[in-house]
């Protein structure tokens, strides 16, 4: 995958606690390139340094929300350096986005506010949500593309959507209307193209209201990583660590005194102060 060298590929906006991170290439319907992969990964960091923010909505610019891989070095556009300190393969581009949001400390919602091909749909997966237009689709194109699925889609969609249907998307390179999409568990919900952003910052604030950041953080950390565990035991003793540091907190102290004295909570701890380590 080439560079391209386009400014402001990706921007940071904010409403109130609320990040909106925009893809912004509307003139290649939010093409994907080396820059967009740099810039979202630096936005992300930005958002997990920054304690005012509680949530993260992900969308797209313009009529698309990401039409994939810029095509515009043609038949090279999938050719990847060796790596430079292995020798080997390059890590996939799509799949360094992929990871970085799955880390990250807040809540994440893809907004997809129009089509979503290759890395434009495999991207959105580690979103916590998915909220889609009704002029959404997603294009699960490899196959027809010579390639295989990646940004770890084949982790994280048949845990969204169950095997057989993450068979059926991609080994088909199959275009999924939003409709389908919503019918097997890929998307929250479907609402008018106008609609769909304030939707998401909407349903962002819901999970940020009245909730201790660590707590989301680590709560989001448990769920996501007990879908790879081998049992419940291993759920059992990440679970138990958690509550055994969280039950002696400032946050706890504070949400049960809120409760008895029917307030709002104003929890005390930051995440950049760090989260304790749940897992070996």
């Amino acid at each position: 995958m080439t560079r391209v060298g386009v400014e402001n590929v990706v921007e940071l906006e904010r409403d109130e606690e609320i990040a909106i991170v925009r893809l912004n290439r509307p003139e290649r319907l939010n093409a994907f390139t080396l820059e967009v992969r740099d810039r979202i990964i630096d936005v992300f960091d930005e958002c997990d340094a920054d304690d005012s923010i509680r949530a993260i909505v992900l969308t797209g610019t313009g009529r698309a929300f990401c039409a994939g891989a810029d095509l515009a070095a043609g038949e090279d556009t999938f050719v990847l350096d060796d790596d430079p300190v292995t020798g080997g393969a390059s890590p996939d581009s799509g799949g360094e986005v992929s990871l970085r949001i799955y880390r990250s400390t807040k809540p994440v919602i893809a907004a997809i506010n129009g089509p979503a091909a290759g890395v434009g749909v495999t991207m959105t997966l580690p979103a916590d949500l998915r909220i889609a237009s009704d002029t959404a689709k997603f294009g699960f194109v490899f196959t027809r593309r010579g390639l295989v699925p990646e940004a770890c889609s084949t982790w994280f969609l048949p845990r969204i959507v169950g095997i057989s249907t993450a068979v059926e998307w991609t080994v088909g390179g199959k275009m999924v209307p939003a409709a389908e999409a919503l019918e097997r568990g890929l998307v929250r919900e479907i609402v008018p193209a106008e609609c769909v952003l304030p939707r998401a910052i909407e349903v962002a604030r819901e999970l940020a209201a009245g909730t201790s950041p660590v707590s989301v953080a680590l709560t989001r950390q448990l769920m996501w990583r007990m879908l790879g565990a081998d049992s419940p035991e291993l759920a059992h003793r990440a679970e138990s660590i958690a509550i055994h540091v969280r039950g002696t907190s400032a946050d706890v102290r504070e949400g049960v005194t809120a409760f008895l004295e029917k307030r709002k909570p104003d929890f005390p701890q930051l995440v950049s102060d760090g989260l304790p380590t749940l897992f070996d």
